[in-house]
């Protein structure tokens, strides 16, 4: 699904970020103790980062995983994996969309807790824990994949 098939944008500033993987670590604390955190690359890199610090996490892999060039999305190739089948290890990814990618890791990785940042409907059973809900039909840019613009007015915008 390319991002013109999605009606609503959802953009995510760092601060936002910040604050939302600060919630999913307060939600986390309660579930744990974990031994390590295994980030989905790319996107569960920066939540990854945060929750590790405020979990007093310094155990960090990550699982490399391709769903989608830019926009679109295609086969899952898996570019590499990890040892084991996750007891006591946490997944952090940014986002769990379709699900697809999430059910290929959760099959590796079963006895992991598995969370999110933002859950779309579509994926949002296969995780354990995420702090934001959105519509399946919301396209997140998160902050890592844009830039600051100068933007016209609305109504210079809709002539």
């Amino acid at each position: 699904m390319s991002e013109a098939a999605y009606n609503k944008g959802f953009p995510v500033s760092w601060e936002q970020m910040h604050r939302d993987a600060r919630a999913l670590a307060w939600r986390l604390l309660e579930k744990g103790p974990y031994k390590g955190i295994i980030a989905i690359t790319r996107g569960g890199l920066v939540p990854a980062a945060i929750i590790a610090r405020e979990l007093d996490i310094r155990l960090i892999d990550t699982v490399c995983v391709r769903s989608y060039s830019d926009k679109s999305r295609g086969d899952l190739e898996w570019l590499k994996g990890i040892e084991g089948d996750g007891t006591d290890m946490l997944i952090i990814d940014d986002l769990v969309d379709t699900g697809k990618t999430a059910k290929a890791v959760r099959e590796k990785l079963p006895n992991a807790h598995f969370a999110t940042v933002y859950a779309k409907p579509l994926g949002r059973e296969i995780v354990d824990s995420f702090v934001t809900e959105v519509s399946q039909d919301t396209w997140i840019y998160f902050p890592w994949d844009m830039e600051l613009s100068v933007n016209a007015p609305i109504s210079e915008r809709v002539r």
